[in-house]
């Protein structure tokens, strides 16, 4: 009777693996209490919450950052009329204002300002110059004369140089 019933049972095994069936992975359902439902969902809300509250951090933190740099670019900018009037004062009284043109270009250095200021015969660039005048009828344009210094502040234009450009 037992070798019968064991025939039976590999008969019946090989049926199964004969004929695939799909079958589905059912997660055993945990049974839980109103209480414990109630905590996973208080939790989760408060992971989100946690969540959340990090991702505004972060955003004010940048938001700070790049107020910081407009107000800064912004206070450089309404600073530059003072700097070409001392610019000018050194440039028509030389040897009267030497000290202070030392000191002034410490000052612009130490406050990450640097001048565009391109030479004579320089090629003209609209990104760095802005051309109020112009001479001659040629293909090829040149700075022919720096009317005002432009300005660099941590490697970003904050005004560019006013130029007299020639065309040759």
């Amino acid at each position: 009777m037992k070798d019968k019933k064991v025939n039976q049972d590999l008969e019946n095994e090989e049926q199964v693996q004969e004929t695939p069936e799909v079958v589905e992975e059912t997660q055993p359902e945990v049974v839980e209490s109103p209480e414990q439902a109630k905590i996973a969902e208080l939790t989760n809300d408060l992971q989100r919450t946690r969540a959340d509250f990090e991702n505004y951090r972060r955003q004010t933190e940048v938001q700070r950052e790049q107020y910081g740099e407009v107000i800064k670019q912004s206070t450089i900018a309404k600073v530059l009329p003072l700097l070409d009037d001392i610019d000018r004062a050194i440039k028509a009284q030389p040897e009267a204002m030497g000290p202070l043109a030392k000191n002034f270009e410490k000052t612009l250095k130490s406050l990450s300002l640097e001048k565009i200021e391109p030479a004579a015969g320089e090629e003209f660039n609209p990104d760095l110059h802005n051309a109020v005048m112009v001479e001659g009828d040629g293909d090829e344009e040149t700075v022919a004369e720096v009317l005002q210094p432009g300005y660099y502040y941590e490697g970003h234009i904050v005004r560019t140089a006013m130029v007299k450009v020639a065309k040759n």
